[in-house]
């Protein structure tokens, strides 16, 4: 037991919507409500609804521990590691950490707008308890690894969301906390910095020192962590090695979804700019078949409200494998549309994808650079292995299996 750094027992978390305020909100939700009860008295009126966003999870984490977090959007992940981080008080259950915990949640979290990098970085280490001489000595080494040296005494308001991330996580993993926590860093970089962060993580854990790790990307997930843990619905599903802990998870999302439709604009999904009317996975081959295979090929087609009348839209679709890897992201060139239905299609060859469990993701950008809606998950699918007039029957590798023709010749007889 003496090796254990995080003791979380019986932890729930609940949150009471429309409610007037309690002690287990965190700052920013007090304050909101409060500044709503002022400007929207009535609402206090409104019933209450309980959610539960945690339901008595139960772990132990040993020190050098890298511990994987998976599970679907709203599953209690970044619940948990705000209860973690003491950024949000659980509603029951018991958290012990021992040693100190450098979190990077969200983009700006831990950030004083107005302060420059230089000055977030002391702030961010006097916070984690570091003497300003602790702080100096990685000091170059932050700076180089977020690759903001140029930026450095500018205010943090004015960086862009991957440099915040950047030095976000420079921050965390420079300044040697005895526990990091890393939500969603892989989301936001290019592949350079993803790939620093990957390394720097495996520093950290090979130090001694503990991670808890939580991304899409299972492919980088069973890379790097060692335990894992699956939640759905706020509860804790399966703890224990990483390999398995995934291939439960894999297992529970891997359902077909081949189509979705909404008649009523007022209850589809979107915001006050669009709504998604439908999006649909049809199968384009002329083969008498139930299921998809690698030669089967399909086309996505989506339909969405246009609200906003002189628009320059244009949608982005992105097909992961159920790893988490992006296996493409196609989009259509942006145009003036005006309100109204618009509709979108995209051509999947076939033999083009290996067996495996697909899903589909849609976003939608206006101006080219402003996204509007990301329908996440909006499919998922499976292809089934196909073999034909072939005596080998393993399991091809990767997440595409294109049908090409490789083509031999002798040039020269040896005698």
């Amino acid at each position: 037991m003496s090796n254990t750094v995080l003791h979380i027992e019986n932890v729930s978390k609940r949150y009471i919507l429309n409610q007037k305020g309690s002690s287990n909100d965190d700052l920013r939700d007090t304050i909101t409500r409060m500044t709503s009860k002022v400007l929207k008295p009535s609402q206090s009126k409104i019933d209450k609804e309980e959610f539960w966003a945690l339901r008595d999870i139960n772990m132990e984490v040993k020190q050098g521990d890298r511990l994987g977090l998976v599970g679907a959007n709203g599953a209690g992940k970044s619940t948990l590691l705000k209860v973690l981080s003491q950024i949000t008080q659980p509603t029951s259950g018991i958290v012990k950490v021992k040693g100190r915990m450098a979190s990077l949640l969200e983009v700006g979290t831990g950030f004083h707008p107005e302060l420059t990098g230089r000055e977030n970085i002391f702030l961010n280490g006097a916070i984690l308890g570091m003497q300003k001489s602790e702080i100096i000595k990685h000091f170059d080494a932050i700076v180089d690894f977020a690759g903001i040296a140029k930026f450095i005494d500018t205010p943090v308001k004015r960086y862009s969301s991957g440099m915040y991330v950047r030095l976000g996580f420079a921050i965390a993993a420079h300044l040697e906390p005895e526990i990091l926590v890393v939500d969603e860093v892989l989301a936001v970089g290019d592949a350079d910095f993803q790939k620093k962060s990957i390394g720097k993580m495996r520093d950290v854990s090979n130090s001694g020192r503990t991670l808890i790790f939580v991304s899409h990307n299972l492919t980088a997930v069973q890379g790097l962590c060692n335990k894992g843990a699956y939640l759905r619905s706020g509860e804790l599903i399966k703890y224990g090695k990483i390999d398995e802990v995934v291939n439960e998870y894999v297992k529970n999302v891997s359902k077909f979804q081949l189509t979705q439709n909404w008649n009523d604009i007022d209850t589809a999904p979107g915001n006050e700019s669009i709504r998604i009317k439908s999006i649909n996975l049809i199968p384009k081959n002329d083969l008498l078949q139930d299921n998809f295979d690698t030669r089967t090929a399909f086309e996505i087609s989506f339909e969405y409200w246009n609200l906003v009348p002189n628009s320059e839209l244009n949608v982005s679709i992105f097909l992961y494998a159920m790893t988490g890897e992006c296996i493409f992201n196609v989009g259509d060139e942006a145009k003036v549309y005006q309100k109204g239905i618009i509709k979108s299609s995209c051509q999947i060859p076939g033999d083009f994808l290996n067996d495996g469990s697909y899903y589909i993701s849609i976003m939608i950008v206006r101006d080219r650079i402003a996204p509007v809606y990301f329908f996440e998950d909006a499919l998922a699918f499976d292809i089934l292995d196909y073999r034909d007039g072939t005596d080998w029957y393993g399991k091809w590798p990767g997440s595409i299996r294109p049908k090409m023709i490789v083509v031999n010749s002798i040039q020269k007889e040896l005698l």
